[in-house]
């Protein structure tokens, strides 16, 4: 399991981001963080010319968190149903408190013939 430490800004916030009105950690920035430590979990396991897209976000944001405070994101190894790689991510505070928990799937995809789809883009 991989550890990602967070220090919430103000541009981390539900108001900054447009989620809602208050000077706590957004919603959609945490998700961002758990993605965001399921994609560099991802990348250890793709073979050259792969990577991974994300597919399902399923997170309970259970508890707010102010600015100034550090979370730390976790983020399990993959499990591989065959279609896709689901991984379990847990959020906490800095006094170890759930701040949010779920799963994030991302399918595993060759780069190029993705790309490819949308009129050869390369990245």
């Amino acid at each position: 399991m991989s550890s990602y430490q967070h220090a919430v800004t103000d541009a981390d916030t539900a108001e900054t981001l447009g989620s809602g009105d208050l000077p706590v950690l957004a919603t959609p920035r945490l998700i961002n963080w758990c993605e965001r430590a399921a994609f560099a979990e991802a990348r250890e396991a793709l073979q050259e010319g792969q990577t991974t897209v994300g597919t399902t976000v399923k997170v309970d944001h259970v508890k707010a968190t102010p600015v100034g405070s550090t979370v730390t994101v976790s983020c399990s190894k993959p499990k591989n149903d065959g279609r896709r790689l689901i991984f379990h991510v847990s959020v906490k505070d800095a006094a170890g408190e759930v701040v949010a928990q779920g799963e994030v799937h991302r399918a595993v995809v060759d780069r190029d013939r993705f790309l490819a789809r949308f009129g050869g883009a390369q990245a």
